[in-house]
């Protein structure tokens, strides 16, 4: 019988292939000239799936962008392990910055350079090479095993809520394996054991019924523009924290224990603010950088535009200005309740003189947290232990995965971060990246990960 570490080994010329096959495709959720190429995408990783030897392999549609879903369930009184991943990609603008074609892979020095190829497609293929390998040198799986792989993770899944309702049975599992997240380092392993949520919105201001000359009605009519300032200004102090009543009501204090386990993780702040380009943090205070990073929530503004911006001067008041701003929410915030809390601050913080509109851009997400000694997490850190020889980091993100709080609302079980993505691969910027090693060195994780899963319970 061939071991399937060997079966991996000598068919990762092969794998490569695939990889590269599945990176042309450009699957931009959020472009609906993209959408044909999001359902080929699709179509292409269901019969990737029954290659590998998944059963019941298909496409299923959403009302949006579809889901790919397959099933191997042959392993009595074994968990049931449901893998999760996206094959939608982030835009690729601003595509004069690329060095080479978003779509025309290519490696090079041990690189495989493509939008998408660490986000995620290079690591979502990875737990199905693992399957395959185990499949083919062993005829069976250690424990059953569900895909679950979605088309519109990069526009906030506003399809997966109804979706996943509607299909708890087919999806039901013990625990979930994310294959969208990162590791610390090359060399440094990590578990994830917190994500924050999110929420975006959009402001509009609204004043006279046309641009007006600055020197015949400045002084007597409103700006919006700098309305739109004194509103944003009122969210937030200077020093960082924000001013909405009721934003922190249900943020719970970090504990001594949770504070200990994020110092623990390195962080060279010189080398933090030469990589960013600043000569300066700023944040909450109070808080250490990783703590605000990944513990606290936050307001930013993501952009702002309004009146007069081209070269030169034009002496007008604009007739209106409009923003956008999100938020980063921690665990038991509850995102339907900040966007009231916002909206409500936003209309009592509006000057006279002008109209505001508030609305919700997307889907919220709501902030994930799962205890570190769970026994996934524990698999889990003994397989990356083995595999990279330290011992991993207890490590948050402070961005958003929503399908995380939706698998543990609906599914009621908690999602294990199983990614080996590094954070400098350039995920939604020009020249994105994975790495080979990465790309190897997950499918032997996998195939552990099942293999250790199955003598856990």
């Amino acid at each position: 019988m061939v071991d399937w570490r060997d079966y991996l080994e000598k068919n990762q010329p092969r794998f490569l292939g695939e990889l590269i096959e599945f990176l042309r495709i450009p699957s931009i959720s959020a472009l609906p000239e993209h959408a044909e190429d999001v359902s080929h995408a699709a179509d292409w990783l269901a019969r990737r799936l029954a290659e590998a030897g998944v059963e019941n392999a298909q496409v299923l549609a959403t009302g949006g962008h579809p889901v790919v879903h397959g099933d191997w369930l042959h392993a009595p009184n074994k968990p049931t392990v449901l893998i999760y991943g996206h094959f939608d990609v982030q835009p690729v603008d601003p595509l004069g910055e690329w060095e080479r074609p978003p779509f025309e892979p290519e490696v090079q020095d041990g690189r495989i350079y493509a939008r998408g190829a660490s986000d995620n497609k290079g690591n979502l293929m990875v737990p199905v090479l693992a399957v395959e390998a185990l499949l083919r040198a062993e005829g069976s799986l250690p424990v059953n095993v569900k895909f679950f792989f979605e088309g519109q993770e990069e526009i906030g899944s506003p399809q997966l809520p109804a979706f996943i309702e509607q299909h708890r049975d087919l999806l039901a599992c013990d625990m979930v394996l994310n294959a969208d997240v990162s590791q610390w380092g090359e060399n440094q392993p990590a578990l994830l054991v917190g994500l924050r949520g999110a929420c975006s919105m959009q402001i509009d201001v609204r004043g006279p019924n046309s641009d007006l000359h600055s020197g015949v009605y400045g002084g007597a009519v409103r700006n919006p523009v700098q309305a739109l300032v004194e509103i944003l200004a009122s969210m937030l102090s200077p020093e960082g924290r924000i001013t909405v009543e009721g934003f922190y009501d249900d943020v719970q204090p970090l504990s001594e224990e949770e504070r200990a386990q994020i110092a623990a993780v390195p962080l060279d702040e010189a080398k933090y603010k030469r990589d960013l380009g600043v000569d300066a943090l700023h944040g909450e205070p109070g808080y250490t950088t990783l703590e605000r990073t990944w513990a606290r929530p936050t307001l930013d503004v993501n952009g702002i535009w309004g009146g007069f911006q081209g070269e030169g001067a034009k002496t007008v008041i604009p007739r209106e200005a409009h923003c956008k701003f999100s938020c980063r929410l921690v665990p038991y915030q509850d995102p339907d309740k900040i966007v009231r809390l916002l909206t409500d601050h936003v209309r009592r913080h509006t000057p006279t003189g002008v109209r505001v509109d508030v609305q919700q851009l997307s889907v919220c997400a709501r902030p994930y947290l799962i205890p570190a000694d769970h026994w996934g997490n524990q698999v889990a850190g003994a397989v990356l232990e083995e595999l990279y020889g330290v011992r991993p980091l207890q490590i948050r993100m402070g961005g958003s995965v929503p399908i995380c709080g939706l698998f543990q609302d609906v599914l009621g079980v908690y999602t294990i971060g199983f990614g080996f993505a590094l954070e400098d691969e350039r995920i939604h910027a020009p020249n994105e990246f994975y790495r080979v090693s990465s790309f190897r060195r997950g499918q032997l994780a996998y195939g552990m990960m099942l293999k250790r899963l199955a003598e856990a319970r």
